[in-house]
């Protein structure tokens, strides 16, 4: 196949296209190092070079990103298209039986590849921040691509296509936002710098190497978040035939629900895990919060202690079942470490946990985050207090006491 032909083809003439597409003999591997790498680095390097050496300009002011930092983001935005590709291609796969459609996994995963070669290449307009906005229309005719590519890869009725469409685009921004928030919170904000690595697959895993070390999709707990779609998917269809508007808007909450795998932990059981002292410190203030929205929720739990002029800021996090989600991707398994004049950077495995580190070299501020095993973060923050200080804090605090909380089934 010929890269630069296949994208003008599939973007001047998707209708002759998609049947060329959908006799092509493919697997994941050949679909991810033959297209997939190759379209997911256009807006990763054009955003680099657009923030980091072009820089935004506005009223005689111009401001760049970092080049290191520009650079680590451009990594990990990379690294987190080929992932959000995937997940994807799961959704569209575990729909297909509720729009009447064939499941395939291959065939998903080339109407995302190819449907999504707009919004790749639209990505392109990132050189020039200020016209960065036009990757909006990219993005819309990636959504007429997908419209056109679902009847003929997926075999579903063309009437269907419109409501299957819909359904995968609110869950590729759910899956999208989620991912991004997530892996936000455990990649640091600049590392060392390498190769873009490659993409391989091992006992149905797939992995992908980036210079801050291996980013691991576990397939099998993966199929079985979409089969647990696949049956909300079946209640839609049901209550949409019975015509009860509530319960297919219920259906369709499940879903999404089942991306996490499991409800939020009670905002007042992260609460109970807030100690009344930390680090010698009594506790000052404390807040919760939890909420949900279309079958995804979250909570949170957030104490501050101070004495002496310290102060620890300290948070526990449950991302629902988007915390047990991103473990189960591999967003969480990144390492790499930093170093500066101001400040040292560092991200590391600990048994099933992810570690992320900062500490101001002058000692005026440092911050631990923990990604334990369960999906849940905590972290600590502390104001003239050292990186040891920070840990022996956690370590007050049980972290496997929070490690250990399961979280209970959607109901």
């Amino acid at each position: 196949m010929n890269l630069v032909q296949r994208v003008k083809d599939i973007l001047l003439t998707p209708k002759t296209t998609w049947p060329q597409i959908d006799q092509e003999p493919a697997d994941v591997k050949s679909l991810y190092t033959s297209y997939i790498v190759f379209l997911a680095a256009i807006p990763a390097i054009a955003s680099f070079i657009g923030l980091s050496l072009f820089g935004i300009g506005a009223f005689g002011v111009n401001y760049r990103v970092p080049v290191m930092s520009g650079l680590t983001r451009m990594i990990v935005g990379y690294v987190l298209s080929l992932g959000i590709v995937f997940v994807l291609a799961l959704v569209v796969d575990a729909l297909a039986p509720t729009f009447g459609g064939r499941k395939n996994q291959v065939s998903a995963l080339k109407l995302v590849a190819y449907g999504t070669t707009a919004s790749f290449v639209g990505g392109i307009f990132g050189l020039l921040p200020s016209l960065s906005i036009l990757g909006i229309v990219a993005a819309v005719y990636s959504i007429y691509l997908i419209y056109l590519g679902l009847p003929v890869v997926m075999k579903c009725p063309p009437e269907k296509a419109g409501g299957y469409t819909a359904a995968v685009v609110v869950c590729g921004v759910v899956a999208g936002v989620l991912l991004a928030t997530i892996s936000a919170a455990v990649m640091p904000t600049h590392g060392p710098m390498g190769s873009m690595g490659s993409m391989g697959s091992a006992d149905g895993d797939i992995t992908i190497s980036t210079p801050g070390g291996k980013v691991s999709i576990d397939t099998a707990r993966m199929e079985e978040m979409a089969r647990k779609m696949e049956e909300a998917g079946k209640r839609v269809e049901a209550a949409q035939k019975s015509g009860d508007s509530e319960a297919a808007g219920k259906a369709m909450g499940e879903m999404l629900g089942a991306l996490g795998g499991g409800a939020a932990i009670p905002a007042q059981d992260l609460k109970a895990l807030l100690p009344a002292t930390l680090a010698g410190m009594p506790r000052e203030s404390f807040e919760v919060q939890s909420g949900q929205a279309m079958g995804l929720g979250g909570s949170g739990a957030r104490a501050t202690y101070a004495a002496d002029g310290r102060r620890v800021d300290f948070k526990i996090t449950d991302m629902g079942g988007m915390g047990a989600f991103a473990a189960v991707a591999g967003f969480a398994q990144v390492s790499s470490e930093s170093e500066n004049d101001t400040k040292t950077e560092k991200t590391y495995k600990r048994g099933n946990r992810t570690v992320h580190e900062e500490a101001h070299k002058d000692g005026s501020r440092a911050e631990v985050t923990v990604f334990l095993g369960n999906g849940v973060m905590v972290e600590a923050s502390g104001e003239h207090m050292d990186l040891q200080a920070l840990h022996k804090a956690l370590d007050e605090a049980n972290l496997g006491k929070i490690e250990s909380i399961k979280r209970a089934d959607k109901s």
